[in-house]
C-alpha cells in the first residue's frame, strides 16, 4: 500500500493598489468645463459631476474616482490635456488611495 499526500494549495489574489484622481481648484477655469472633463473623461452623469465640481470649488480638490494605476494616470494626463488644449490652468492629480 502507498501513502500519497495531498496537499492544498491557496491562493490568494491580491488587488492592485488603487489610486485617487481628483481635480484642484484654480481661480480661471469656468464651472462649466470642469463638468465638461468630469462628463467626457470621467464618465459621470451631470449631477455627479456639478457635485464634484462644487467639491473642487468649495473644498480646493474634489474626487473624480478611484482607479488601478495605469488607468489613473491615463486619465490624468486626458484631464490635464484637455485642460491645456482649452487654454485652462485646471490640473488633474493622482495619489495613492
Amino acid at each position: 500500500m502507498s501513502t500519497q499526500t495531498v496537499r492544498q494549495v491557496r491562493t490568494r489574489v491580491v488587488e492592485p493598489p488603487r489610486y485617487a484622481v481628483f481635480l484642484i481648484n484654480d481661480h480661471y477655469t469656468t464651472f462649466d468645463f470642469v463638468v465638461q472633463v468630469l462628463t467626457s473623461v470621467f464618465r459621470k452623469t451631470v449631477p455627479e459631476a456639478v457635485a464634484i465640481t462644487n467639491d473642487v470649488h468649495h473644498k480646493g480638490r474634489g474626487i473624480c474616482g478611484y482607479y488601478d494605476r495605469q488607468i489613473a494616470e491615463t486619465k490624468v494626463q486626458q484631464a490635464n490635456a484637455m485642460a491645456r488644449q482649452a487654454g485652462f490652468p485646471l490640473k488633474c492629480d493622482l495619489e495613492p488611495a
